[in-house]
């Protein structure tokens, strides 16, 4: 958002200020204050013109703009209404220099997760994709994954859903005693880089938000069904606003990790390219490998689909 526009937003949202008090303070003229109104209105901020000026009187709109206002972590926001898949879009910023951008849509239609699996991504829930270029190894990328699993279960949770961490990339919700679960959002890291350096790094994160089980494929649930809907501009911002806190001290994921997931403790079975891992998962690593304890070793696996299994 334009400084001075948004500047003008902080001023108005705390009562309202006439044209020429704007005009005098931003050393601008009125029919540029205008202009700066007309545009946040653009934005779906709803703001108020009476006897006494401009009045900010509401910004929970789910566009760019509103999501950056009041936003407490240094991302830009570039919202679309619809795309094909934000990681590529993310990825396009990045290959164009982009940093602390985060590709917001109300709606993917050629939504992807991991091993190309379609993600279905109708209106309703949050798809974004954050880019970023953090200075360190690429053996540490898997970090911003496990990161963005806890901002994204630490969020939810505080929309009132018991949200939990299966590894490497899903938040789940527990259902039963035996390791089952629904999964209520995914995350998909990619990235670009040479041996000791990463050029971008761009996180997607997909949350089922307010959708009905009718829009979910099987196994899936959402906020919706498992609480009620949220606000999806104040989840947004409080999704950036952790992953940037945990993003600044990596010593705190893998703790924090740890504290959520349901995975340690399971049976499960790792599908990975050097053949199928099964055991169980009694920790993760500083990387954020998962260990396995399976009945002849201990074996650490650093990439793989994890799938839960009953107990013997």
């Amino acid at each position: 958002m334009n400084e001075t526009r948004r500047a003008i937003l902080e001023r108005i949202a705390d009562g309202p200020v006439s044209g020429p008090d704007l005009a005098a303070k931003f050393e601008i003229s009125r029919t540029a204050v205008w202009k700066h109104i007309e545009g946040l209105r653009d934005a779906e901020f709803e703001i108020e013109s009476g006897p006494d000026g401009y009045e900010l009187v509401s910004a929970d709109a789910y566009t760019g703009p509103a999501v950056e206002y009041g936003l407490e972590a240094p991302f830009t926001v570039e919202y679309h209404d619809a795309v094909a898949s934000t990681n590529e879009l993310a990825r396009e910023r990045a290959v164009d220099g982009a940093a602390n951008v985060a590709v917001l849509a109300d709606e993917q239609t050629g939504g992807r997760g991991r091993l190309e699996r379609e993600w279905n991504s109708p209106p309703g829930g949050v798809w974004v994709s954050i880019v970023t270029r953090p200075s360190i190894a690429p053996v540490q990328a898997p970090l911003y994954t496990l990161a963005a699993a806890v901002a994204t279960a630490r969020v939810a949770r505080e929309a009132g859903v018991d949200a939990r961490i299966k590894w490497p990339n899903d938040v789940v919700i527990p259902d039963g005693d035996d390791g089952d679960y629904r999964k209520l959002a995914g995350i998909l890291t990619e990235m670009e880089g040479e041996t000791d350096r990463i050029e971008w790094l761009v996180v997607g994160i997909g949350v089922n938000a307010n959708l009905d089980a009718g829009d979910l494929p099987e196994g899936a649930t959402s906020v919706r069904e498992e609480a009620s809907d949220v606000d999806r501009r104040r989840f947004v911002q409080r999704l950036l606003e952790e992953f940037d806190r945990l993003r600044k001290d990596l010593e705190r994921i893998v703790p924090a990790w740890r504290e959520l997931t349901l995975t340690i403790g399971q049976r499960v079975r790792v599908d990975r390219a050097a053949g199928d891992v099964v055991g169980e998962a009694v920790d993760v690593t500083d990387t954020g490998a998962l260990v396995v304890e399976t009945d002849d070793e201990r074996v650490t696996v650093s990439a793989g689909d994890c799938e839960h299994l009953r107990p013997v």
